[in-house]
């Protein structure tokens, strides 16, 4: 019987090694992403995980003839990593040997090795298993990375737990009708809205808790700003003293995880030309304040006032950029009748709730506040709103056997991306988008 002892090496050298490996032949293997040709040699395009390397083929010193070079093969080279002052990285790829793992069966329906993908849209995401090999295209999915991977390492850091929360859920967290029904074996389920109750849940267990995980909207928008399945990152915390502290860990968490991208992911920044804004302090406003500028600077009339209009956000920014020169800015004290049932009411005046959205050049990015934890205010906000209590009974158990002040946020990870990169769309910024024209690829 053989033995699997994990002894997995590498057979080829990794690209961030090649620079301790001059003068000598190594073997590399990637896509052929480009072929240049010039008068006595060609340059060669190899795509790996990450980078993009130049290589050199001259038909004197290349043991294959050009005729296999095809852009889209799997290939594995062996090439000569020759000093070049005049290259970027340093040296020169010249190869020596070519061993074909792959051919595409056919041409690429669209030109994905220029700098930009000039396409539309529509076809961009129609083939997107092709169009996310360029090399600006998926350095978005790379940067996307580096942000969890930021907010993730802040968060553990704070003594957070990473949590793992059910998608079917007996309720939604929401309410409404924008949420998804399912046949479970002959019962109602449902697609979960957001990780709320668990996560709440868990605060009684951990105090701290948080995750990265799909959330599901049934809304009939199609809109640039609107998706039915995005990626929510999701925190809650105990023992509060009020939403603010909410407030100051978010701004902590957006600093740091920049800091982390600064470090980590300078590659993808240069690449796409990512200006990090500054989080040093974010300025906070009152939702009727907000709403009360915005109409004062911009001379319009106000005509929902429980809510803001897309416009709105974006003169908000305008007008605390041009205050403050912030591109960050935190609503607070939401009108109760626009939160859920679980957002604390403030004590000031029962209309606002303890509650603030974060918006990030002209688009909320960012909802969260104070959750109510004494079981008999719960209720009774419940019976206000004509909710039936018995449905959940789960949920209220927390409540019944004692919680600490807590709250949280859900951060909408696809619109922060989209915000950080200046997009107008954020679908440039989901991999592969769900919305209600779309469920493929």
């Amino acid at each position: 019987m053989k033995q699997i002892l994990g002894n997995l090496e590498n057979k080829t050298t990794e690209p961030e090694e090649l620079k301790n490996h001059l003068g000598e032949e190594v073997r590399i293997h990637g896509s052929i992403y480009k072929i240049r040709k010039m008068r006595d040699f060609s340059f060669v395009l190899l795509r790996t995980g990450r980078d993009i390397l130049q290589c050199i083929y001259m038909p004197q010193t290349a043991g294959f003839p050009e005729e296999e070079l095809k852009e889209e093969s799997c290939v594995t080279v062996t090439a000569q990593v020759i000093e070049e002052a005049r290259s970027k990285s340093g040296y020169d790829l010249q190869m020596t040997a070519l061993e074909v793992l792959s051919e595409p069966k056919e041409k690429s329906p669209i030109v994905i090795n220029n700098k930009l993908v000039d396409t539309s849209i529509e076809n961009l995401l129609n083939y997107r298993p092709v169009t996310l090999r360029n090399e600006k295209q998926r350095a978005i999915f790379k940067l996307q990375e580096g942000i969890c991977n930021g907010f993730r390492q802040f968060l553990l850091k704070e003594r957070f737990t990473e949590i793992h929360t059910p998608k079917i859920v007996q309720a939604g967290a929401e309410g409404g009708a924008n949420i998804f029904r399912l046949d479970y074996f002959g019962k109602e389920a449902y697609l979960a809205q957001s990780p709320q109750f668990y996560k709440q849940m868990m605060v009684g267990v951990f105090e701290r808790v948080f995750e990265i995980a799909p959330v599901f909207r049934a809304e009939k928008h199609d809109t640039s700003r609107h998706l039915n399945e995005y990626t929510g990152v999701d925190f809650e915390m105990g023992y509060i003293e009020s939403f603010e502290d909410i407030m100051e860990m978010e701004t902590k968490m957006i600093r740091s995880a920049f800091a982390y991208l600064e470090e980590n992911y300078q590659k993808e920044l240069e690449l796409l030309k990512v200006d990090l804004p500054e989080a040093e302090a974010i300025p906070a406003i009152r939702f009727t304040e907000a709403k009360e500028a915005v109409a004062k600077e911009y001379r319009r009339t106000i005509k929902d006032y429980e809510d803001f209009e897309p416009e709105e956000e974006k003169l908000l920014c305008e007008y605390i950029r041009k205050k403050t020169g912030s591109e960050f800015v935190f609503v607070t004290h939401y009108p109760s009748k626009k939160r859920p049932f679980y957002t604390m009411e403030s004590s000031e005046n029962k209309k606002e709730t303890e509650s603030f959205d974060l918006l990030f050049r002209g688009l909320e990015v960012t909802t969260g506040g104070q959750r109510i934890h004494s079981f008999d205010e719960q209720v009774k906000k419940m019976e206000q709103r004509g909710m039936n209590t018995e449905l959940f009974e789960s949920y209220l158990l927390m409540h019944k056997c004692g919680m600490p002040p807590h709250g949280g946020l859900g951060l909408g990870l696809e619109r922060f991306t989209s915000k950080l990169l200046l997009q107008d769309n954020v679908r440039y910024s989901t991999l592969f988008p769900r919305d209600i024209n779309r469920v493929a690829p």
